[in-house]
């Protein structure tokens, strides 16, 4: 019997703050940038949604290299509410949350996409990576995030909203990770806290 992306996560891992947590922010950002930027569907979002929940459930088997051990229990348990191929996507999905970018000639399941989907791997992905850096210190700090996208230049802007005007997360990490949301969407982007002052 296959279970739920809640019922995977309540399985492999002891804390749910940090996954429900880049879910939340994951989903700002694919509403802003479908909006804005790429029109994506409900299906997407709901990949993406399984995704954020499960990217770091591979803790379970191990530290290192965590990413792959996440894709792999998501294969192996499955997903309740999707087809074996919308699983094979959602793994993949975590799988690219860190570490290596996707690659067809070296990644398995990910080689076996057609052109479409490996371009929702690489949208989706690149949502969860950013998603997931900006809550590297798995703080919970942000309470919006919002898209401005300059057409005429291609850069979308994001403007962060902090929980608490006191206290300002770190966006190192969600600068270094922002390269697949770039190279899935084609755009350059900026991250801006909502006050303009640019980081």
């Amino acid at each position: 019997m296959r279970l739920s992306a809640e019922e995977l996560l309540e399985k492999f891992s002891n804390s749910t703050a940090h996954p429900f947590e880049v879910r939340k922010i994951a989903m700002m950002i694919f509403d802003e940038t479908s909006s804005k930027i790429y029109e994506m569907s409900s299906s997407e979002r709901k990949l993406l949604e399984a995704a954020a929940l499960l990217h770091d459930i591979g803790y379970y088997v191990d530290c290192k290299n965590h990413n792959k051990h996440s894709q792999k229990l998501v294969l192996e348990y499955g997903l309740d509410g999707f087809t074996k191929r919308e699983t094979e996507l959602a793994a993949c999905i975590c799988r690219y949350h860190r570490g290596s970018l996707p690659d067809k000639e070296k990644h398995e399941i990910y080689s076996d996409f057609d052109k479409k989907e490996r371009k929702i791997v690489k949208r989706l992905g690149g949502i969860l990576r950013l998603a997931d850096g900006l809550d590297r210190a798995h703080l919970s700090l942000i309470k919006k995030v919002k898209i401005n996208y300059d057409e005429k230049y291609n850069i979308a802007e994001f403007l962060i909203t902090p929980n608490t005007p006191d206290y300002y997360p770190d966006l190192t990490s969600a600068i270094r990770k922002r390269d697949l949301f770039e190279i899935g969407f084609k755009t350059q982007s900026v991250l801006k806290f909502d006050d303009y002052t640019q980081i």
